[in-house]
């Protein structure tokens, strides 16, 4: 489904939101005491510029006596199997980003893969599935890094773990391509990527991936994930423990022109061991 009639069936949500809330004469701030959001969330929601929970989703449906409207909606605009189920939501998310942050502690970023890095990890991760299972999976990842093209891209900051560098997935040559990828990104100024070295010891958040994603009328939203399951997250104080994680990272990672070497010098070593291999 194309961005903009996305776009428009989330208006079209918010404004059968409306419509039915006040039919039930209620206010926004009535309706998000009863499905427990504040009543700004209600207001964003039928402006479509934020998305709601599948949780809130099925208890306005139940507020409002809508028989499971908005929760058969919001699968609709949400669901998209070519993503586990933790992680629809936030490719929806990443779409109306105008800034996002990311460290990968293990594998490289989703939004920087290339396809035969992308392809490696998918096989590794199911080794029983078809190609076209596979293939259909690294499209779904190629094609999520199209918001990285155009005037209108969000900022995209991401602190890589050095580990990330050293394993060559998919093999020598397909890594090489990989690093190549990112250095050629960073040298057109289409992202900013620094490196976290091994020498660094202890960080924060050594469990697994971060992701920060900041919106132009919505509040910042946080992402945290591990090798099974990811968890969206969007209270303010727990966003704000992350930022600060995000921060302390950052600070301790090498600066840009550092990473940019570092990236190139491992691409090379991985390009030489593919040429005598």
């Amino acid at each position: 489904m194309a961005n903009a009639s996305r776009q428009v069936l989330w208006e079209y949500w918010g404004t059968e939101l409306k419509r039915h809330r006040e039919n039930a004469a209620l206010t926004q701030e009535m309706l998000g005491e009863k499905v427990f959001v504040s009543g700004g969330y209600i207001g964003q929601f039928e402006q479509a510029i934020r998305r709601p929970q599948l949780d809130v989703a099925i208890r306005i449906d139940q507020v409002l006596q809508t028989d499971g409207f908005f929760e058969r909606t919001w699968r609709k605009l949400i669901d998209d199997q070519r993503y586990a189920d933790y992680f629809a939501r936030v490719v929806e998310l990443e779409r109306q980003a105008i800034a996002i942050c990311e460290f990968a502690p293990t594998v490289i970023p989703g939004l920087l893969q290339t396809p035969e890095y992308a392809r490696a990890v998918t096989v590794a991760a199911n080794p029983f599935v078809s190609d076209s299972y596979v293939e259909e999976k690294v499209s779904a990842r190629i094609e999520r890094a199209d918001i990285l093209k155009g005037e209108d891209r969000p900022e995209y900051w991401v602190v890589l773990h050095e580990s990330t560098l050293c394993t060559p997935v998919g093999g020598p040559a397909a890594m090489a391509g990989q690093l190549e990828h990112i250095a050629r990104l960073m040298r057109e100024r289409t992202v900013v990527v620094t490196v976290l070295p091994h020498s660094v010891g202890a960080y924060p958040s050594m469990g697994g991936m971060l992701t920060l994603m900041e919106f132009p009328d919505a509040p910042p939203t946080a992402y945290t994930e591990t090798s099974f399951a990811g968890m969206l997250l969007d209270d303010p104080a727990v966003v704000k423990r992350v930022q600060r994680a995000y921060d302390l990272i950052r600070l301790a990672a090498l600066p840009s022109a550092a990473s940019l070497e570092l990236i190139e010098s491992a691409a090379e070593e991985f390009r030489r061991c593919a040429r005598t291999t």
